[in-house]
């Protein structure tokens, strides 16, 4: 008997190797789902693992050590000569990088999850016809997308030759100078690891501040110290035309009604991302998309489409990777007869600049926006034992709450290592807790993570390291 392995029957065909992807195919097959993942990169872990989120981060790692030993010696520390080997760096980024797409791989297989390399595309709701790859057929009971997203081209000029963050992260060289187009966290992350490798570097942001979706104050303690490090923030700017030269770009900038010029060794375009919705064959299925190309989905992550799921950058919501994974194991649960859903109060949001910025529930942006009422504490690094002993007081933590039942609404870090205090309040948020249990709560001194619990304190106009508010 002939058997044709260019078929296959599945009970879940997962759509996309990336964080929500992969997470999603685990799940399934940990609950007794048969399951295949098709991805058409070379490599698992999609663009966060391979060029996004982890090569970024070990690039602004580096950077920082620099930073940090240039400013050791107000304490003392001394180093001569130092200097940055890009060639490796370049072998240490990708050292991370393949370590941890080997470590999927290998999850992957230990699950008996069959990985099939190619680019996958519906003809029914319940079939995909691949290509480039060695199954050429996947029938599936379920089936969960999770192609995720792209960048997106600068809009009205020519993007021919232009660094996108993929170009930017492989490290071909470090120009003199460096334009970026967008003043987004791609933008600013990539920007400051440029200046921190010896670049002049200047940001162009169409809207009148960087980092528009975090509060203010937050931005404005990043900002002060972009200005330090790089050349030049060009607010409510635009590029209106770029030319290749001999030695690079010429750029034309428009800003407050004036166009000027400007010589570039290389531009990096970074105003955004867009869902990879395009060419799946959704036509050939009852799936929506709204405006923006994204699917439509439920708390389940169910499309209109009974037998498909979405997940990720191509549905509506923040596009993180963690959101991506919290999403494909709701997913999976739900195709294995679980009750899941996503619903999750908070999804936090990290800015790896320095300092960082991170985030989490209800920002004072959204509060004035939905007409929300709250009370707000603010505790300064500078106040903060650990942070002088580190020599970083730069920066802050805040705390919402509702002015009624003292109901935590929202929790914001800008200072180092916000990333890492950021997980706690959001805990905090998804148990229901107060000021009251923030203040009761031991918080390890002395430690960064002491700056939530003073907050708090202010908030509830009790605190005991800085001034207490003037009696009226």
């Amino acid at each position: 008997m002939v058997v044709d392995n260019s078929n296959r029957k599945t009970e879940v065909a997962v759509i996309g190797g990336g964080p929500g992807g992969y997470v999603a195919a685990i799940r399934a097959a940990d609950l007794g789902k048969t399951v295949v993942l098709i991805e058409e990169r070379d490599r698992l872990g999609g663009v966060c693992l391979t060029e996004g989120c982890i090569p970024s981060k070990t690039l602004i790692h580096v950077v920082e050590l620099v930073d940090a030993a240039t400013h050791a010696k107000k304490m003392g520390l001394g180093f001569a000569d130092l200097k940055i080997d890009l060639d490796a760096l370049r072998a240490w980024k990708e050292r991370v990088v393949d370590d941890l797409t080997q470590g999927v791989a290998g999850l992957l297989k230990r699950r008996g999850v069959e990985v099939v390399k190619g680019r996958a595309r519906f003809t029914d709701n319940r079939t995909l016809v691949l290509k480039g790859a060695d199954v050429s057929t996947i029938e599936f009971e379920n089936c969960i997308i999770a192609t995720g997203s792209r960048v997106r081209g600068v809009p009205g000029i020519s993007n021919d030759g232009l660094w996108t963050s993929t170009e930017a992260l492989g490290m071909s060289e470090v120009p003199e100078r460096l334009l970026v187009i967008g003043g987004g966290y791609i933008g600013m992350e990539l920007g400051m690891v440029y200046a921190g490798l010896g670049s002049n570097v200047t940001v162009v942001e169409f809207m009148p501040s960087i980092l528009i979706t975090a509060d203010k104050d937050l931005v404005d303690v990043v900002a002060k110290n972009c200005r330090r490090k790089l050349d030049a923030i060009m607010l409510n700017s635009k590029v209106v035309e770029l030319k290749r030269t001999n030695a690079g770009f010429d750029v034309a900038i428009e800003r407050d009604g004036k166009t000027t010029h400007h010589p570039f060794d290389q531009v990096l375009a970074a105003v955004g991302r867009q869902p990879n919705t395009d060419d799946l064959g959704l036509e050939n299925t009852k799936i929506k998309l709204n405006a923006q190309g994204l699917i439509e989905t439920d708390k389940q992550c169910r499309t209109t489409e009974p037998s498909v799921f979405a997940i990720g950058d191509v549905v509506p919501g923040i596009a993180l990777a963690h959101k991506a994974s919290r999403e494909g194991k709701v997913a999976a649960e739900v195709i294995a007869g679980h009750g899941a859903s996503f619903d999750s109060v908070t999804v936090p949001a990290v800015v790896f600049t320095d300092p960082e910025i991170a985030y989490t529930g209800l920002t004072e942006l959204e509060a004035k926006d939905q007409g929300i009422d709250y009370i707000k504490g603010k505790f300064p690094l500078a106040a903060l034992g650990r942070a002088r002993a580190i020599g970083r007081t730069e920066g802050f933590a805040k705390v919402l709450a509702d002015p009624s039942s003292g109901a935590l609404l929202g929790v914001g870090v800008v200072g180092p290592h916000a990333s890492e205090l950021i997980a706690g309040p959001t805990l905090a948020l998804q148990m229901g807790a107060t000021l009251e249990n923030l203040m009761a709560s031991i918080h390890p001194h002395p430690t960064l993570s002491e700056s939530i619990a003073e907050a708090a304190e202010v908030a509830a106009g009790s605190p005991i390291h800085i001034n207490p508010p003037r009696k009226r």
